[in-house]
């Protein structure tokens, strides 16, 4: 009898185990992650990562209300996304209000501090 609580209780613990990493997999800033990694996501030349390898130099674009890119100003998150996408990437511009924009600015929000850390040994 106690072979099989412990046997149920461990199948329920290793359960609970997937269901977390497979959760984690669909989260906005994980599909971000995959792609600001992927070099043909938007049918560019490059990835994102080419240029900013582990988010460098977006760890405060979170806080941004405005951006300056290649001497341009982008009023938004989702405008310097594309137009790096586009300047950049060589790539097409992704609607605003898509799902691939949503997740794509909610793995850039992610990095805010995280860069820094890591450059840092933590």
């Amino acid at each position: 009898m106690k072979i099989m609580k412990v046997s149920l209780l461990l199948l329920i613990i290793l359960g609970l185990t997937f269901s977390v990493a497979i959760a984690k997999k669909h989260l906005p800033e994980e599909r971000g992650k995959t792609l600001f990694n992927d070099q043909k996501a938007f049918g560019g030349k490059k990835a994102c990562n080419d240029c900013h390898p582990n988010g460098k130099g977006l760890e405060k674009a979170a806080d941004k209300k405005e951006f300056k890119t290649m001497g341009k100003t982008q009023k938004s998150l989702e405008e310097a996304v594309n137009f790096c996408i586009v300047n950049a990437n060589k790539g097409k511009a992704i609607d605003v209000k898509s799902e691939q924009m949503k997740d794509m600015a909610a793995y850039i929000k992610s990095l805010k501090g995280k860069v820094k850390q890591k450059a840092a040994g933590y």
